[in-house]
């Protein structure tokens, strides 16, 4: 999307404020408040690096902090952008902001205000409104709730006698999330190049492995390609594992050095104008896999396979991971890892021991994105696994980890893989975005070679 596309009425932006609304007004109509992520002190006067709230920027597009979004549907919609004020001093040292007159403009809205008038704004709203909706969950809504019971009794002062509280209280999370999780050509697009970003740093650092280099060595290689490649943020803090510390599913990079022999677990993703990356790679840092590794190395891609063969409308979200636990179950079993028959071993959960987490989850604006998994159900026990649909997007993640243990052979022990993906749902089947970085051995053999030589 080119910046002249926000000044439309027909944005992608636009369009997802006039299906809430339509969706609004089929539960009553009322008045919808969301705010932005706020700013977050690092230590002292210093701050994080600022990053908006995905629902908020989902709706707006405005990434700025103190920014306020209310939606009102009623006999004439409105949307309304509540933003920091013009503060020629204050640019001097935090950056120019867009200020209401120009952020109406240019983002589409029908009216915006700055947000010291929220308090003023708000009351007057709210008079005569059958709903409020908001995102009443998590650390947002334990922040507004004080805010909208003080709006509220401040509308009830201005009503003069006429109906003045909300009817009725509604969140706005779940329906949000469903539109989040079927994503539009845009945001298709932007994950694609999300992914293809992500790609060049993992090739990079693999390119830049060799016995002796540190893990914090190849996570700057993946904040350098990240970067460079336009990209503003990670998505989430860069896992470098080598050797051992591949065994830990959340290893964050850090001083350890990779030996000759050892492999490196990379799972890393940028984050490219809001949306999220995830790619992980396992691969040896002298170039060439030992036996044992490249045996567990060939279960986990083979699971990896049978999981994206059912990344389609034809299955629901559970099949790929069902699909996967199978393959790794029997390689655990045909390895001696575990003891057994297939069905009991899974049965059992034998498994777990090497691998204990999901196969995939959604991936969007968060790396975690949000949607429900299972399909809704008249009782909780009875809701079944939710069926993949076009638009939604996934990763494809499986591992194998095996840690030292007297009843392992010593050949595996410290071995962690891990092979993911990301894949666009598609009547055609997965498209797998993230393939610009190899994932079968050869190639990422061949790939270490070259750059060795």
């Amino acid at each position: 999307m080119t910046m002249t596309d926000l000044h439309t009425g027909d944005s992608p932006f636009a369009r997802r404020r006039r299906l809430l609304l339509d969706w609004m007004r089929s539960q009553g109509g009322g008045v919808a408040v969301l705010a932005t992520a706020p700013e977050r002190a690092r230590n002292r006067d210093n701050q994080y690096a600022y990053r908006h709230d995905s629902d908020f920027y989902y709706l707006t597009g405005f990434s700025e902090p103190g920014a306020w979004l209310i939606l009102v549907a009623g006999a004439q919609d409105r949307a309304i952008l509540c933003c920091m004020g013009k503060h020629p001093e204050r640019e001097i040292w935090d950056g120019v902001r867009w200020g209401p007159e120009a952020a109406a403009t240019h983002f589409g809205f029908d009216e915006a205000h700055d947000s010291e008038r929220l308090d003023d704004l708000l009351p007057g709203l709210l008079v005569g409104a059958e709903r409020v909706f908001a995102v009443l969950s998590g650390a947002q809504g334990t922040d507004l709730a004080p805010r909208l019971q003080r709006w509220t009794a401040a509308a009830a002062g201005l009503s003069r006698g006429a109906r003045a509280l909300p009817v009725h209280w509604t969140d706005l999370s779940e329906i949000i999330a469903e539109m989040r999780l079927f994503k539009d050509v845009a945001e298709l697009d932007t994950m694609r190049r999300a992914a293809a970003i992500s790609a060049r740093g993992h090739v990079r650092a693999m390119q830049a492995a060799y016995p002796g280099c540190h893990e914090y060595e190849l996570e700057a290689e993946l904040l350098y390609t990240f970067r460079k490649s336009g990209a503003q943020s990670v998505a989430y803090d860069s896992i470098v594992a080598a050797g051992a510390n591949a065994c830990v599913l959340h290893h964050r990079a850090g001083h350890a050095v990779a030996r000759d022999g050892d492999l490196i677990l990379i799972d890393a993703g940028c984050e490219l104008d809001g949306y999220a990356s995830d790619i992980t790679r396992t691969f040896p840092v002298n170039g060439r896999f030992t036996g044992p590794q490249r045996a567990l190395y060939d279960i986990v891609l083979e699971a990896q396979r049978e999981a994206a063969l059912r990344a389609t409308p034809a299955f629901d979200f559970n099949a790929g991971h069902d699909a996967a636990v199978r393959i790794l179950t029997q390689g655990m079993l045909d390895l001696g890892l575990i003891a057994g028959t297939l069905d009991n071993a899974i049965e059992r959960g034998a498994y777990q021991r090497f691998y204990m987490h999901r196969t995939g989850h959604w991936l969007g604006m968060d790396v975690h994105d949000v949607g429900a998994y299972r399909e809704a159900a008249a009782k909780i026990g009875q809701r079944p696994w939710r069926k993949l649909a076009p638009g939604m997007v996934l990763t494809i993640e499986p591992g194998i980890y095996v840690r030292p243990s007297e009843d392992v052979r010593e050949e595996f022990w410290n071995i962690g893989i891990r092979i993911e993906d990301d894949a666009i749902v598609t009547d055609a089947g997965a498209e797998l975005i993230t393939r610009g970085v190899p994932v079968d051995p050869q190639a990422i053999e061949a790939l270490m070679q070259e750059a060795a030589g």
